[in-house]
This record gives C-alpha cells, structure tokens and sequence, in this order.
C-alpha cells in the first residue's frame, strides 16, 4: 500500500511539472499574441504614451522595492512575514508631511523676497531633514515593534507571529487615524520639487515630462538598494545578519548577539520603509492612515515574485511589478482602475509557475 501512494505522488509530482510547464508556455504564447496586437496592429498608444507608462512603472517599482527588501530581510532572520511593515512606511509618509508643513511656516526673508519662508529658503535643507526625520522615526517603529510585539512570541508558532503582524497592522492605522485624522493631507513640496515641473524630451515628435520627484525618486531607491546589498554583504553586521539567518543557536555559540543583530534588522528595515514613505508623499503628494496598507500588500507581492529572502529578487520583484501594473492595462486592454488587478493576478501566475519566485527562495543556508 505504501509503495501504491509513493508512486501515486511520484506520477502526481510529475503531472504537477508538465503543468506548470504547459500553463507557462500557453501564458508566454498569449503574451506575445497580445501584445503583437496592441503594438502592431491595434495601435491604441503611440511611443511617447509608452514611454511614460515605463517611467511610471519604474518610479514605483522602486518604492515597491525597497519596503520589499524590507519583508524580506525579516523573513530572512525570523522566518515570518511582517505585515505591519506598510504602516512603517506611512509613518515615514506622515513624519514628511509633518516636516514640510512645519518648514512652510517658519519665516526666511531676504532682501529681494521678504516672504520667503524655510522651505524654500532652504529646499535641500529641507529635504533632508524630512528624509532624517522620517527614516529615523520609522527606524525606531520597526525598533519597538520587534521589541513589544515580536520578541515575545519569537518561538511561537508560524501562525500566531502572522496574527501578532496582522494585529500590529491593524493597530498602527488606528492609531494614525485617531492621531492625525481620517482625511487625506495634501504635502506641499518645495519649489525645486513641483510635482508638475520636470524636462521634457521629445519622443515620436511629443513632449514626455520626466518629473523632477519622480526622477529624485527613482535615483535615490537605487542607491539605497546598493547601499544595503554593500551594507549585507560587505560589512560585520552583514556577516552577523547571514549568520543569524543561517542558524540562529549556531550563530549565538559563534558570540552573535542575536537579539541585537534582529533588532538592527528591524531598524534597517524601518529606515528603508521610511524612506520609501518619504518619497512616496514627495511623489504623490497625499497621505492618510491607510496610505501604506495597498503598497506594502504590493510589496509583499514584490517580495515573492523575486523570491522570498532573495535580496536581488526583491529589487527585481519590485521593479517587475510597478511595470507590470503600470504598463498591464494598456496592454491588456483593460480600464486602468483594474491595475491592482493584473498586479495580484501575476502573483497567482507566477506561483503557479514558479512557486519559488523569479530569482528563487534562498534556503536555509544561504537566506540573505
């Protein structure tokens, strides 16, 4: 009987491969298809609307990239999910609302403009000390949510250290919302940051804006992704940081503080969400309560289309998904409001085919 369920399983495991392998080809096929039919013969969008969908999709795909590595650091070290990691990233939001409003209203005249106030005055000042504040506050979110909420039930089941995520998620917006209100607050850039403001290239004889925001967006989530692969790589806490994720009772006989190494963990991820929030409100220009709720579920997306604790993967990850839902509708055909649709919509695709990501799940002995 035994021999019968093992060859059952072997035949359903091969069946289950072929599957997949069917399934992916037939997507790849209509892929193609459709998209010889919008760019060739439908012709819905010329090059320069093209060119701004790429723009769009990797502006935010470099959000989505950076609260990703965030996921996937943790679930490097802790082996758990850390849902509550978009609402770091709304602090971080919040924190650059703050700050711009507070620079808006404290005076810097000169001689030639008398009402001229701090955040014009002085924009880059300006900018980075909204970027200070706000990575430095969702740092230490990260910090005492590991602190109060995780360490606790560390060696509790997978599932209760889901719920416990879930719960801090929960808690964290109500307590945005019962602090600073319901209602979308609108961020006030500096001058040299104007949402509307940008250069303009000339593609198939029509003007494509390149945001300033967007531009300072997208360089800035680059060189924070290579800041923290050279910081996990190169570095002693890099080393400490694989090691816990190799084996944490291993690395404690090696002399890890492990308990030190998740809670930097936690802040570094922190001050990625933070970042990311920072610019998220600098782009978009609006931020509430819920404000990290959809993209930190999109980024957890990022996360596993990469490859779950695959530093690259997340990047990719999140860069693959901001194209894909900015560029999916149109491809599709399908009304832009149903973005976050094909978003999800390829999670399922990829699990299907590639259960373990783009890039694959880093196992156990190599997790970051």
């Amino acid at each position: 009987m035994k021999k019968l369920n093992k060859k059952a399983l072997r035949v359903l495991l091969v069946i289950g491969k072929y599957a997949r392998w069917t399934v992916g080809i037939a997507l790849a096929l209509f892929l193609t298809w459709r998209i010889y039919q919008v760019l060739f013969v439908q012709q819905a969008f010329t090059a320069d609307t093209w060119l701004r969908f790429a723009l769009s999709g990797l502006i935010l795909g470099g959000m989505y990239a950076l609260i990703a590595i965030g996921y996937t650091l943790v679930y490097g070290i802790m082996f758990m999910i850390n849902f509550a990691h978009g609402e770091v990233m709304m602090i971080g939001a919040f924190c650059c609302y703050f700050v711009f409003e507070a620079l808006r209203f404290i005076p810097a005249p000169i001689a030639g403009n008398p009402d001229l106030v701090f955040l014009n005055a002085y924009p880059i000042l300006s900018i980075l000390i909204a970027f200070l504040v706000g990575m430095t506050v969702s740092g230490f979110s990260g910090y005492f949510l590991e602190k109060i909420a995780y360490r606790p039930l560390r060696h509790a089941p997978r599932l209760i250290l889901l719920i416990t995520a879930i719960g801090a998620s929960i808690f964290l917006q109500n307590a945005a919302m019962l602090l600073f209100g319901p209602q979308r607050k609108n961020i006030v850039n500096p001058d040299i940051l104007t949402r509307t403001a940008g250069w303009t290239i000339q593609v198939a004889g029509k003007p494509v804006l390149i945001s300033y925001t967007g531009a300072f967006s997208l360089i800035l989530s680059a060189l924070l992704m290579i800041g923290l692969y050279f910081l996990v790589q190169k570095t002693k806490l890099g080393r400490s940081m694989r090691a816990v994720a190799q084996d944490q009772d291993s690395a404690a006989l090696m002399g890890v503080d492990v308990n030190k190494v998740v809670s930097q963990t936690f802040i570094i991820s922190g001050i990625l969400a933070g970042a990311s929030g920072v610019m998220w409100g600098i782009h978009m220009g609006l931020v509430n309560h819920i404000t990290g709720s959809l993209p930190g579920i999109k980024a957890f997306t990022a996360a596993v289309l990469g490859g779950v604790g695959n530093i690259p993967g997340a990047m990719l990850g999140g860069i693959t998904l901001g194209v894909i839902e900015s560029m999916g509708p149109a491809l599709f055909g399908i009304d832009f409001q149903l973005k976050d649709v094909i978003a999800f919509l390829t999670l399922i695709i990829v699990l299907i085919i590639r259960p373990s990501g783009i890039l694959g799940e880093k196992l156990t002995e190599e997790k970051l």
